[in-house]
């Protein structure tokens, strides 16, 4: 799989070990691949960025930005994963395995990281250009595949009952070249930004990187979740003779509550589904 030998497997093993286990160890400490996902998220990126930089001399920075977004989106991790035969090695309570459609995908983030603190960047670059991209990933093909992510975004609030709105942010006023920067607002939120050289090229960035939080900040989605049930159910104010209390945020918050962390899962996977599926 690796195409080379480990030298720490402890490394490997905790790659592969989802939270939904509980496992601890003798310090106390949770175990699971939480980490190293974190980790690999990172080196993923920046693996991925230089062989795609060596690969299409000349191509602009939107366009790299793309096509790696559409290498390590979660999508193309899981199936990654299931084609090497990860998802097999992945130790988890079947529970957990019945609403975690992106467990997969976050197992190989784990795997980049292992690799990457047991044998160091060139092995990650090893592993993705001649384990992954060469026998499962067609970088021309894959470079022309048309992602959506204004009309994914939207079709993903709208199932949600979930308020998004563009707004034009700047605009250049160079003639030959002009750029446009765009902000996308989730129930009022700042949720992402985005430059292009037309009005609809930012929009797509700029709900790209929305999509992106959306699936990678659960405190994002939380305060969406939030934001939502304020703008829904309004906090009453009675008509009295006395002044009328102010209305604090954090009362509000209690109120509402946080939002069920199934539904929150629930909301992450409709994201990721919207956001990846053709």
């Amino acid at each position: 799989m690796l195409g080379f030998y480990p030298r720490n497997i402890q490394l490997y093993q905790e790659a592969l070990l989802h939270k939904s286990l509980l496992v601890k160890s003798e310090k106390g400490r949770p175990v699971n691949n939480e980490r190293l996902e974190f980790l690999g998220d990172a080196v993923l990126d920046a693996v991925v960025a230089e062989i795609l930089y060596k690969k299409f001399e000349g191509k602009r920075e939107g366009f790299l930005t793309n096509t790696r977004s559409k290498i390590v989106q979660r999508e193309t991790l899981n199936r990654l994963a299931t084609e090497i035969g990860l998802d097999k090695l992945i130790k988890y309570t079947a529970r957990q395995s019945s609403h975690n459609s992106y467990m997969c995908g976050n197992a190989f983030e784990a795997l980049i990281g292992a690799i990457y603190l047991d044998r160091g960047y060139e092995a990650c670059k090893y592993f993705m250009e001649h384990r992954i991209i060469g026998p499962f990933i067609d970088l021309e093909k894959i470079s022309k595949k048309e992602v959506n992510f204004k009309s994914k975004l939207i079709e993903w609030s709208q199932k949600n009952r979930i308020e998004v709105a563009f707004q034009l942010v700047t605009q250049s006023h160079d003639q030959a070249s002009p750029t446009f920067e765009s902000e996308v607002l989730i129930e009022g939120i700042a949720s992402g930004r985005g430059t292009g050289y037309s009005k609809k090229e930012s929009q797509q960035h700029a709900a790209e990187q929305a999509m992106g939080r959306i699936k990678k900040e659960k405190g994002f989605l939380e305060q969406i979740l939030q934001a939502k049930e304020a703008r829904e159910n309004p906090p009453v104010v009675e008509e009295t003779s006395e002044p009328a209390p102010a209305v604090v945020l954090a009362d509000v918050r209690e109120e509402v509550g946080h939002a069920d962390a199934q539904e929150q899962e629930r909301i992450i996977r409709e994201a990721e589904e919207a956001a990846f599926q053709d």
